[in-house]
C-alpha cells in the first residue's frame, strides 16, 4: 500500500490538544484534525466546505514518529495579551483583511504551548485511494500550496519541504518504519529509541524491538460540520530502536513511485 511521507519541521510547531480555559496545550504528535486542515489549506479549500473537510479526515490513516526531539525535551509556553477591538481589521492568509462585528475593546490573555526545533515524520494513506483528492493531489498541493502553510498555528512556518516522497507498507506503521531515518546507519546513534504513535490494528506485534507503552483513546478529530472538536480513535504510543528504520532513501523521494 502506498503512503505519503510528510516531513514536519519548523523552528516552532504546535499540535494542539484539549484546551482548558485560556491554556492552549500541545500534544507530542500531530492530530487528525490538524493534518486535515493542513491539506485543505494546501488545496485551497474554504472553511465553509465542511463536508469536504469531514470526508478527508474520515479517509486519513497515519502513523508518526519524533525524528528529532524538541529542544530541551520540553514544550515552551508563550504568554499572549491583546486588547482587541471587535471592529478592527485583522490580517489573514488570504491576503485580505477580515473584521469582527459588534462589541467594543476586550482584553485577551492566553497561553500557547509550542515545541522548538523539533522534527516529526508522518506516514499516511487515504482510504478509498482512487477518490479525489488522491495522495498525488496532496503531494502536489504541498509543493505548490494555494495558501501559505503552517504547522499547527500561524507562526509555525515550515523550515523544510513538507512532502518527503512515498513509501510502501501494508500499514501506516510499516511504511513509517520503511521511511528513511536520519542517522539510522550510524552505529553510535542506532541505540537510541525513537518515539512513535500508530493507530489500533497495525500489526505491531510483528515488529521486533517495538515497545508499546500506552494505548488510549485520542480525541484529535473534529466534527467539521458543526465546527466543534469531538470524536476519537484508539492509538498506541511506544518506541523503536533507530537501527530498525530504513537507513537509505525510499524509492520515490522525488515524488515518483
Amino acid at each position: 500500500m502506498r503512503h505519503l511521507i510528510l516531513n514536519l519541521e519548523s523552528p516552532l510547531m504546535s499540535f494542539g490538544g484539549e484546551a482548558i480555559d485560556n491554556y492552549g496545550v500541545t500534544r507530542r504528535f500531530p492530530a487528525a484534525s490538524m493534518l486535515t486542515g493542513l491539506f485543505a489549506n494546501a488545496l485551497g479549500w474554504r472553511r465553509v466546505e465542511r463536508a469536504r473537510h469531514q470526508r478527508l479526515q474520515d479517509r486519513l490513516a497515519f502513523a508518526a514518529r519524533i525524528e528529532r526531539e524538541p529542544a530541551g525535551g520540553l514544550s515552551m509556553r508563550d504568554f499572549q495579551s491583546a486588547a482587541i477591538n471587535n471592529r478592527e481589521k485583522m490580517w489573514t492568509t488570504r491576503g485580505e483583511p477580515e473584521g469582527r462585528l459588534g462589541g467594543t475593546f476586550r482584553n485577551t490573555l492566553r497561553y500557547r504551548d509550542y515545541y522548538a526545533d523539533a522534527r516529526v515524520v508522518v506516514a499516511l494513506h487515504l482510504r478509498d485511494a482512487d477518490e479525489h483528492p488522491t495522495l498525488d493531489d496532496l503531494a502536489a498541493a504541498l509543493d505548490e500550496p494555494a495558501r501559505p502553510l503552517f504547522i499547527g498555528r500561524k507562526p509555525c512556518l515550515p523550515s523544510a519541504r513538507l512532502f518527503a516522497g512515498f513509501c510502501e507498507g501494508d500499514t501506516a506503521l510499516a511504511a513509517l518504519i520503511a521511511a528513511p531515518l536520519e542517522g539510522a546507519e550510524d552505529s553510535a546513534d542506532s541505540a537510541r529509541r525513537v518515539s512513535l504513535m500508530w493507530p489500533e490494528g497495525q500489526g505491531a506485534d510483528d515488529v521486533d524491538g517495538l515497545t508499546d507503552s500506552n494505548f488510549s483513546m485520542l480525541t484529535d478529530e473534529r466534527n467539521w460540520v458543526s465546527g466543534l472538536h469531538g470524536g476519537g480513535r484508539w492509538v498506541h504510543e511506544g518506541t523503536l530502536p533507530a537501527s530498525a528504520f530504513a537507513p537509505a532513501e525510499c524509492a520515490g523521494s522525488d515524488g515518483e513511485d
